[in-house]
Parts: structure tokens; sequence; C-alpha cells
């Protein structure tokens, strides 16, 4: 994509921010911390290097993890640490992440670097540790591009806003229980939670992607049959709609690559 010429009396979109190549000092490094609870600044947004596709995606995708749980997001306000454990269930080679390993990480995180910490430090269990490869920012704007993200590396960490999540007009998310639909999200809410989108396709292909898995969605009335995202929040995975996405979603990463794997002896 070719951004647009950055004018300084109109901000530049933070889409277009997280499309663009970024002026990169040899001596720089990787100063952004993605975190999807608060809105990564625009300066930082701007310096990540964005996701490019290495290849087509497929009409349609979905990547189930191996378990689902809160991962502590029913206790504290850890959503981004959440979405880190949902990943790893997700991607190869798909590790469930116990929730106290989960709290007893973000503790160990405090206030460092989130991603530096991710790909240096990560879960360990039994002797391993599983890291987070280089985030890339992803044109979330951009359906191509986010789709080969999904489908290409891995689940997609975005953060939204969560106002409406659990309370909106047409659907909502039901907490701990997957197979919610939700569609009408409106704009202007602060970005302020963090989820993570694991499939695509159009409305009636998600669905049934869903009951492969042993999952039956309820859709509620009218909803747009277009193209759809799973997205997991709160213990839970649901769809929602193009549209509703694009009016929440503030920012997108994606871990390249997704998952890796480093024993203790190593």
């Amino acid at each position: 994509m070719t951004t647009k010429m950055p004018r300084g009396a109109l901000p530049t979109p933070r889409s277009e921010l997280a499309a663009s190549e970024p002026y990169r000092p040899e001596s720089g490094g990787e100063i952004f911390v993605p975190s999807g609870e608060f809105p990564t600044p625009n300066h930082e947004l701007a310096a990540a290097q964005p996701y490019r596709a290495g290849g087509a995606a497929p009409e349609s995708f979905i990547a189930w993890p191996i378990g689902i749980g809160f991962w502590g997001n029913d206790k504290v306000g850890n959503s981004s640490w959440a979405e880190e454990a949902f990943a790893k269930a997700c991607a190869e080679p798909k590790v469930f992440i116990p929730d106290d390993v989960v709290l007893f990480t973000s503790r160990e995180c405090g206030s460092s670097n989130f991603a530096a910490f991710m790909q240096m430090h990560g879960f360990q269990i039994e002797r391993k540790s599983y890291l987070d490869g280089r985030f890339n920012s992803v044109e979330w704007t951009n359906a191509p591009a986010l789709n080969g993200a999904i489908a290409n590396v891995g689940p997609v960490k975005i953060g939204v806003a969560s106002a409406n999540l659990a309370s909106g007009p047409h659907g909502r998310v039901t907490p701990g229980k997957s197979g919610w639909a939700i569609y009408g999200l409106p704009t202007g809410e602060p970005e302020d939670h963090c989820a993570s989108l694991c499939g695509y396709g159009a409305l009636v292909t998600l669905v049934e992607l869903f009951e492969r898995h042993g999952v039956d969605v309820t859709l509620p009335p009218d909803m747009p049959t277009g193209l759809c995202y799973a997205m997991f929040t709160w213990g839970s995975i649901g769809i929602v709609d193009w549209q509703s996405l694009m009016n929440i979603t503030g920012e997108a990463w994606v871990r390249n690559p997704a998952t890796i794997t480093k024993d203790f002896n190593e």
C-alpha cells in the first residue's frame, strides 16, 4: 500500500502509521511496547516495522487453540497477557500456559518493555521458554494484509475499545463461553483492551469453521453476511463483523513467528 502524504494539519490515521516504513538509524532499537490495554503512542507505531505478506491468504481460515482460558483476565486487568497465552495455545507447537504462570510472568515483567520481555524471557514452564518473535505492525484496515498475517503467521494482537463488547445492541460477548457473535459496534470509544484475531471468512463459512470445532454460534438477527473475524476475548472466541472491527480497533500486531521455543539448556 502507498500511504497518503503526511500533512501535519490533519493527523495521519493510525492505520497509515502502522503501514509506513520507518526511518531506522543503524544504532536504533525497537522501542515500541504493544499491549492493546492502552494505545501505543503514534511515534512508536510509526517506528515499528510493518508486516509484509509473504504469500496469498486463503479465502477463509481459522486457527483453533488446544485450550481456552481466562488466563487471569477474569480476576485482574491483564488482557494483553491473556492474549499472549491464547496465541501460544493457537500457534504451533500449541502449548497451554497455566493461569498461574501467566499471572507470575506478568508480575515479573512489571513496567518493563512488554515486547522485549516476551522476546527474551517469555513464558517459562517445564524447563522451556515460550518466546515471541519480532513484533510487526499490521495495517488492520487492509483486509488482505490482515488476513495474510492471521493465516500465514499467527493470531493478530489487537487493541480495541471494550465499552460495548458485553452490552452491544446487536449481540454481545459471553465471557467464558465461545460462540457469541456481535455487530453494530460504534466508533468513538477509547482503546482500553487487548483481544486476538485467529480466523476470518464470510459469515456462513466462519460459522461452519466454528462448528467443526464443536462450537455452535448464536447469531443476532440481521448480522452482516460478508467478511467477519474470529476474535478471542475474556476466555471465549466469537465472531465480529468487519465494520465493527474497524470501528473499535486502534492498532494491530503480529509476532513473527508467533512462538519460539527455547530449552533452558541452550
